[in-house]
């Protein structure tokens, strides 16, 4: 084995240091010597690490933690470090320093000790081991809250130690463990550069060259704020080689000293080295100095420390571990500090000690201590000269006593971290004792050699008795117990104890002789033997005096020492008592200010909402009105022919009601009409002849009021903008009174008495509610006992409630109906017996007899006495046709006359009256002879205030939308609920549903399926959960599985960073705020990343066409993608919720805690402040990418809302599109994430990759243009566009497409759903004008804008596929379509019919379609597909039942004539009168459940039953209801697919 020489061993450093070393230029490897690295890698060749900075500290004795490896040791264990410091440091200061130990000696050591270690940083993960003030503290708790701590945080630890008992927690030493001048150059390379000038081999200066330049943030120089003033930042702190360099003035002069020497050394050799280069004169200089420092700290101020002197120097010793001992930073700074006075003089060459100018204080003798920290703008020290004055005032001062006692300018006032200004240096000592793991005082005895006393009297005789009584009380009066600190505070007396000096000087001795670069060391080249016996020659005295000019008369020989006789004695031991107080501590509050700003910003980002929806608002309404504007053409001419004739006026209707504009118009048939802002008409007044008019006009308040008195009805008041409006009124009536020789009266009186005269509709309304109430009271015979539900009425009201009478308009209000309808003029006039035009009481209980207790007879001879309008006693065929007219005015004249003419003369010819053209009473109700049960149940529908009541109790409304014809029988009585009549559910609806049922009796069922059927309700709750979980097992387990992935993402985020993240300490510091925002974050990234699945349309539409669509629901894609938006917009509230709670967190933690969580963003120099809220939200990349994407999805979510749908598809359109940079965004917010690397791209990419790849395809034939072969525009606003069928374009029944027409822009598309068959050569559409796209489309496609130009083209994208395409795997189909909503069907209906037709093998062998319409007229088109399918539909595969919802029960007389029209048309010609289909045509809403019920009965057989719905809301809904109530039973299941618009 080859052993490697000293020489070969110096050889591998310098290779080793001149490829590492960033210095080893050509200027470097050109020196003679090999360079010392600045950051003390590679002094010792066989462990480069050794005194390196970052190494970790060397224990002279074993770590004593409380679990033994990091846990420190603390209450109650051992003492309150605060009482702790109180006990063992309290005194009195101004006592001297027993071996004259001069001050400047105590802030060199200081200094030496800032060149060789520094761990003061704070570790991360933040650790804290906050010291508990005990109540009542003078300083620190006067108030006496008892929840004051003074915060610690731990220092920084080798990661690599702290994981055994073995191999336990150790600090790292921040600087380079040797005494190399680190604090004077830096403990790096960058570090040394930034101090350097780069010129002539000086260190750069500031605009004084005595002073370095000003501390730079490449420096991160420590920069904790003034807790005198409170001032922070860099500003007015120099540059030095040690971090906190500028901690006290009396350091920063020392440092000043150096940087002055080594500028004077490099002009020294400048002027004798011209043609060195600045490397060399630099290096050369850094190198005496270091060599002057060496010497001076070891052979001077070592010896006057400890007052011995270290052994002769015997030459490197490369196995000797010169590591800094955390048991020497103790020792070390806390001897030191019991040296360190109240305040330090200052001194000029003559030994004038200078008075300092104190802020607020006036002049005194010395700079306080306690003030100096820190301190950036010092008016004593601005100038080089003050600051000599300073190093001689410290030269001459005799330190404090070397003993226990700390001033107060340390234990009460020493730099405070976090939120206060101020801390207990002792007390800080104490825990930092703590944090190190040191030993107890015994056991370093122990350890090192030396006696342990055996008990505390044995202790320093010099301490007071009640001191050490006190700390043994503390201690319990263990004496195992006592800690290093105060021990060797306790036996200091003079000098350093035994303990404290046999640590510091091992530890200097093995600094020494373990340093390869020590200056006494021969072999390693950088002085000569005549070099270093220059340097021990040298003493701080002479630096002194070469720095600062000043003559060697005005220093003793040894600075560290004052003796008698020496030049410049002190004025007096300093005390307390002539210097300025100490500023008191401050509690900072890092919030202070923020908290409105902070709640306002909140707001603000919970308001992005909400100043969406005031956009979208806007939007909708301009869209709207848009839309209103093309709807209605042409109609502002109608209006202003209306109101050219008309007065504007106010109504007044009553007390506490707001007035309303009105319109007035005289018509010239003695009728005065009240029109509203629509001019629509809202009252009619006839002026009868003989009638006087009379007018009330007010004589106050701007004279603007005018009261018309109507007898018999309610007032009319009107107001009018001016008197002179008013008059013109009052004369335009009176001249119309006139003319019509009617009698007019004009009175006059005040506006408040002329509101108090008028009858307002309020009081005419309670007079109507009386009237109704009394009158069916008397009609149904109300007993007593229902007498008692109804409100008692005053005598005096009953009086005039009978006394009133109805006019034609409120007649045929009650009833629900037009004044001008001819039903209310026919019946009004029969009421009417003795024509004065109003109805009495008396007149409408007769004729409401009729209606509730009269026979069938009664009735049909009440009709005919109403129609026979000549009354000769006979109905002719006019006079019937104008009964049936009256019929169909409820449904908007659904039939032409023709039609109507067509009922009459089918009607007669059936009855045998062919020949007839009038008809007798008996005629009439001959004709009527099949239905006489309709006409027996049929009542008067009478609407009022009270009656709802008393007419539910009496009156029983039958259904007929329930009925076949051959089922009426009298049996059924009016008493019957429609849901309880005998044939609901029975074979007559099964007739009805189902055609071949009608020749076939019911099945018989077993007693068993009886029972099945009449579980009860626990059972049936438990089958319709049952049934819904197989409807619904796909869609269920997807959003089970996609729900387990998210929470599973959340899981695994939270628990990392709750439990298993690298150390930073973010989840101690915001635990809630991490969890919430990592996990939702994740859950978000899969979200956002997978929602865009459910948009590709086309691998959807294939999708469906595999065996997964068995597995997944590909019909619910929009659903799911619904569902998946509302479950990530609840997450990213979370997630804001959770990033407000950081935010506030970290703008109330320290810089110390930030630096642990953000390395990468901020660094921890001191300054404790941390950044505001706002930073966070508007100043980094994450925070305003996440307000953007708040702003984004509050915009997208808004306008995607179904109400903005509606009403401006183009602008969800528009707005969805933002999703491109929802997705930017959200790559940029995670890309610059503060706390994790990026992750979004993990979840993103094979989503975005699939969907691009979608898209392509949909682009690949958006841009083909298709040509419209035919257009057509139909009733009820619907567009018909039949087009080319592109080449390959394959589809499926019930199948969608999106189209945009060229006219109206290229980008623009909306979907419809293909109303053509699979099988037809071309593409049909049936498109409704429902907003401004559609409508504008209506407009280009027609004749008279198109005229004979060929048709805009068209761009097609699709098919895609939905749920309605599986109608085809059913037995049994029901199809339901509402509105247009019936667009899929009708390509179904064909599809069905021609696939019959060729004998094709389908499962499906039974469709029922119910079309669901306001009225026949609104769709013709689809009765024009439905005549061709039953015209082709030989097998019975389809029964159609047609619901016109528009003749609703309004008034059931009329209802009930339709229906025996419309049986009788059936009947006669079989098909419907309203349509013209063989199709049963119903009145009213469809039955589902029932419907269903029936269906189960007419195919016993068939086990699954599929439902496909297409509608509005309401009407999937009813369904979707009613197939849950029947899928409660145990028979036939019903699946429901439904689509709304």
């Amino acid at each position: 084995m080859l052993h490697a020489g000293p020489e070969t061993l110096m050889l591998l450093g310098a290779l080793l240091t001149g490829s590492l070393d960033p210095a080893g230029g050509q200027d470097a490897l050109s020196l003679p010597w090999e360079v010392q690295r600045y950051d003390g890698w590679f002094n010792n060749l066989r462990h480069h690490r050794r005194g390196a900075a970052g190494g970790p500290l060397r224990r002279l004795v074993p770590a004593n933690y409380a679990d033994g490896v990091y846990q420190a040791r603390g209450e109650p264990q051992l003492p309150n470090p605060r009482r702790l410091s109180a006990a063992v440091a309290r005194g009195t200061a101004g006592l001297a320093s027993r071996r004259n130990r001069t001050v400047l000696g105590v802030f060199f050591g200081y200094h030496v000790l800032s060149d060789l270690m520094s761990t003061e940083q704070p570790g991360c993960p933040a650790e804290f081991l906050n010291i508990r003030v005990p109540p009542g503290d003078p300083v620190f708790d006067p108030h006496r809250r008892g929840d004051v701590v003074l915060p610690f945080q731990r220092s920084r630890w080798d990661p690599k130690t702290g994981q055994s008992p073995s191999n336990p927690r150790d600090l790292t030493n921040e600087v380079t463990g040797w005494l190399d001048g680190s604090a004077i150059y830096g403990s790096s390379h960058s570090w040394s550069d930034a101090l350097r000038s780069f010129s002539g081999g000086q260190l750069a200066a500031g605009p004084d060259p005595a002073f370095p330049r000003g501390a730079q943030e490449p420096l991160l120089m420590w920069s904790a704020p003034d807790p005198a003033t409170g001032q922070r930042g860099p500003r007015g702190l120099l540059a030095f080689g040690a971090e906190q360099g500028n901690r006290e003035p009396f350091l920063q002069a020392l440092g000043l000293l150096w940087f002055r020497f080594h500028n004077l050394c490099a002009q020294r050799l400048a002027r004798r080295h011209p043609h060195w280069g600045d490397e060399e004169l630099f290096q050369h200089a850094r190198k005496r100095v270091i060599a002057t420092l060496q010497n001076i700290a070891l052979y001077e101020w070592l010896p006057s420390f400890l007052q011995k002197t270290p052994p002769e120097y015997t030459g490197y010793r490369p196995f000797l571990d010169p590591s800094i001992s955390p048991e020497f930073l103790v020792a070390s700074e806390q001897f030191l500090s019991t040296m360190v006075p109240p305040g330090v003089y200052m001194r000029n060459t003559s030994c004038h000690f200078q008075e300092i100018t104190n802020k607020g204080f006036g002049v005194s003798p010395a700079l306080r201590v306690c003030n100096s920290y820190w301190n950036r703008e010092n008016p004593n020290l601005n100038s080089a000269q003050a600051v000599n004055q300073l190093l001689l005032g410290m030269a001459s001062q005799i330190s404090e006593l070397e003993d226990r006692i700390v001033v107060e300018d340390l234990r009460d006032y020493w730099p405070g971290s976090g939120k206060f200004s101020r801390t207990d240096y002792v007390a800080i000592s104490i825990q930092r004792g703590r944090d190190m793991g040191l030993p107890s005082y015994s056991q370093a005895l122990l350890a090192l050699g030396l006696e342990n006393p055996k008990n505390w009297s044995y202790f320093n005789p010099n301490v007071d008795a009640q001191v050490l009584e006190a700390t043994a009380a503390l201690y319990n009066h263990d004496l195992s117990l006592l800690e290093l600190l105060p021990g060797g505070l306790l036996e200091s007396q003079g000098d350093p104890g035994p303990l404290f000096s046999a640590i510091v000087l091992d530890q200097f001795v093995r600094l020494r002789d373990g340093d390869r670069y020590w200056f006494e060391n021969t072999r390693n080249g950088l002085f000569s033997k005549e070099e270093i016996a220059e340097i021990r020659n040298t003493t701080l005295r002479d630096v002194l005096v070469a720095v600062t000019d000043v003559d060697p008369s005005a220093l003793q020989p040894n600075v560290f020492i004052w003796q008698e006789g020496a030049p410049c004695p002190q004025p007096r031991q300093l005390t307390t008592d002539g210097l300025p107080p100490c500023v008191p501590m401050i509690e900072f509050d890092y919030f202070k200010d923020s908290g409105p700003g902070f709640g306002i910003t909140i707001v603000a980002l919970c308001c992005l909402p909400l100043v969406s929806l005031l956009i979208s608002g806007l939007v909708a309404h301009f869209r709207s009105r848009d839309l209103k504007r093309l709807q209605k053409k042409g109609k502002e001419s109608m209006k202003k022919e209306a109101t050219k004739d008309g007065v504007a006026a106010m109504e007044w209707p009553g007390p506490r009601e707001e007035s309303y504009p009105v319109t007035i118009q005289l018509l010239p048939d003695r009728c005065l009409q009240v029109l509203d802002r629509h001019l629509s008409v809202l009252r009619s007044i006839q002026l009868r002849p003989l009638q006087q008019v009379n007018l009330i006009r007010s004589s106050n308040r701007g004279r603007r009021a005018l009261l018309l008195k109507i007898p018999k009805e309610y007032d009319l008041v009107l107001l009018f903008n001016s008197e002179e409006e008013r008059e013109t009124f009052v004369q335009h009536l009176q001249d119309s009174c006139a003319h019509w020789a009617l009698g007019f009266h004009l009175a006059e009186m005040g506006e408040k008495e002329l509101f108090r005269k008028a009858v307002t509709k309020q009081q005419r309304g309670r007079i109507l509610e009386v009237f109704f109430r009394h009158l069916f009271a008397q009609v149904l015979d109300i007993d007593q006992a229902d007498a008692r539900a109804l409100p008692l009425d005053s005598p005096q009201k009953v009086r005039e409630a009978l006394t009133c009478e109805l006019s034609r308009a409120e007649f045929a209000e009650s009833l629900g109906l037009k004044p001008q309808d001819m039903f209310v003029e026919s019946m009004f006039s029969l009421a009417d017996k003795d024509g004065n035009g109003y109805l009495s009481f008396r007149e409408f209980l007769d004729i409401l007899v009729v209606f509730m207790k009269g026979s069938s007879e009664d009735k049909s001879r009440l009709m005919f006495t109403m129609y026979d309008l000549d009354e000769n006693g006979f109905l002719s065929k006019e006079e019937f046709f104008t009964m049936m007219r009256s019929f169909i005015e409820i449904s908007n004249n659904c039939l032409s006359k023709a039609q109507l003419a067509e009922v009459v003369e089918s009607m007669f010819r059936e009855s045998g009256f062919q020949d007839k053209e009038e008809l007798t009473w008996e005629d009439f109700h001959f004709m009527l002879r099949d239905h006489d049960s309709e006409l027996r149940c049929t009542q008067l529908c009478v609407r009022g205030e009270g009656v709802g009541d008393i007419f539910k109790k009496k009156i029983s409304r039958v259904s007929f939308i329930t009925r076949t014809p051959g089922e009426r029988s009298g049996s059924q009585g009016v008493g019957l609920p429609a849901s309880e009549a005998p044939e609901l559910g029975g074979p007559g609806l099964k007739r009805r549903f189902g055609k071949k049922a009608a020749v076939t009796s019911p099945p018989l069922y077993t007693e068993a399926l009886q029972e099945k059927r009449q579980r009860g309700l626990l059972a049936q709750q438990l089958q319709q959960y049952k049934r819904f979980v197989q409807n619904y097992r796909r869609h269920i387990v997807c959003i089970a599985v996609f729900s387990a992935i998210c929470v599973g993402l959340f899981a695994e985020r939270a628990y990392y960073y709750a439990f298993d993240s690298p150390p930073s300490g973010i989840a101690q510091t915001t635990f809630v705020g991490i969890i919430l925002s990592r996990g939702t974050a994740a859950s978000i990234s899969f979200m956002f990343s997978y929602i865009l699945l459910t948009m590709c349309r086309n691998l959807i539409t294939f999708l469906r066409e595999t065996f997964l669509n068995r597995y997944v629901p590909f019909d619910a894609a929009v659903d799911f993608h619904r569902w998946i938006a509302m479950a990530a917009v609840v997450l990213s509230v979370l997630h804001s919720a959770g990033h407000v709670v950081n935010v506030y967190i970290f703008s109330v933690s320290p810089l110390s805690l930030l630096a642990c969580i953000f390395p990468s963003v901020f660094v921890n120099d001191g300054s404790q402040f941390p950044q505001k809220f706002y930073w966070w939200f508007f100043q980094t990349v994450p925070g305003m990418t996440g307000v953007l994407l708040l702003l984004v999805l509050a915009i997208m979510y808004v306008f995607a809302s179904h109400h903005f749908r509606r009403r401006s598809f183009r602008g969800f359109w528009l707005t969805h599109h933002l999703y491109i940079l929802l997705y930017v965004l959200i790559i940029i917010h995670g890309s610059f994430g503060l706390i994790q690397l990026p992750r979004f791209h993990i979840y993103f990419l094979v989503p975005a990759l699939i969907y691009g790849a979608d898209k392509l395809v949909s682009l690949s034939r958006k841009k083909v243009e298709i040509n419209v072969v035919k257009a057509e525009l139909l009733p009820s606003g619907v567009t018909h566009l039949q087009f080319q069928r592109p080449q390959g374009f394959e589809y499926k029944s019930g199948q969608w497409v999106r189209i945009a027409c060229l006219a109206l822009g290229t980008t623009e598309y909306h979907p419809f759903t293909l109303t053509s068959a699979p099988h037809e050569d071309t593409l049909s559409l049936h498109i409704r004008a429902a907003g401004p796209w559609t409508t504008r489309l209506r407009e280009i496609y027609s004749p008279q804008t198109n005229g004979s130009e060929r048709y805009p083209k068209l761009y097609l994208d699709g098919p895609f596929g939905e749920g309605h395409q599986e109608w085809h795997k059913f037995e049994v189909s029901v199809l339901v379509g509402g509105g247009i909503g019936v667009t899929p069907f009708a390509s179904i209906l064909k599809d069905l019919v021609f696939k019959s037709s060729l004998g094709s093998q389908m499962l499906c062998k039974k469709i029922y379609f119910i079309w669901v319409t306001r009225t026949q007229r609104q769709f013709e088109w689809l009765a024009d597909i439905i005549r061709e399918v039953e015209e082709n539909d030989h097998q019975d595969l389809v029964s159609v039942h047609i619901y016109i919802t528009q003749l609703a029960e309004k008034f059931d007389l009329r209802t009930t004539m339709l229906y025996i029209c419309e049986r009788h048309f059936q009947k006669v010609l079989n098909r419907s009168l309203f349509t013209g289909l063989r199709s049963v045509t119903h009145f009213g809403r469809p039955p589902f459940e029932p419907f269903f019920n029936s269906l189960q009965e007419v195919h016993p057989k068939v086990r699954k039953i599929g439902v496909f719905s297409c509608g509005p809301p309401g009407m999937t809904k009813n369904v979707e209801k009613a197939c849950q109530v029947i899928n409660r039973q145990d028979q036939a299941h019903f699946v429901h697919h439904y689509e709304n618009f």
